[in-house]
């Protein structure tokens, strides 16, 4: 996706929870712009992975350049959009 990768792997033992990673390199921005994507992308977990993310699996999102200029309705929809390619 143009704002973000996401990376998702399955863990493989017993348990349903989805855990979420975040990282966002220093190529993006300052310390300032880091967190502001970070915090965004925290919302879009809370938001979105209760429902459609893969139970049992780890979530990892890696923040990219022209990702916090970006809309975050349209931040949200490419997360929908790479969440449902990861389930095919």
């Amino acid at each position: 996706m143009p704002g973000f990768v996401l990376l998702v792997r399955d863990r493989a033992d017993d348990t349903q929870q989805m855990r979420i990673g975040i990282t966002v390199s220093k190529k993006v921005g300052n310390a300032v712009i880091r967190n502001r994507m970070k915090r965004r992308f925290r919302a879009l977990a809370r938001e979105i992975l209760p429902e459609s993310g893969l139970p049992g699996a780890d979530h990892v999102l890696i923040g990219r350049n022209g990702g916090i200029e970006r809309d975050y309705d349209a931040l949200r929809a490419e997360l929908l959009k790479a969440l449902g390619r990861v389930r095919r």
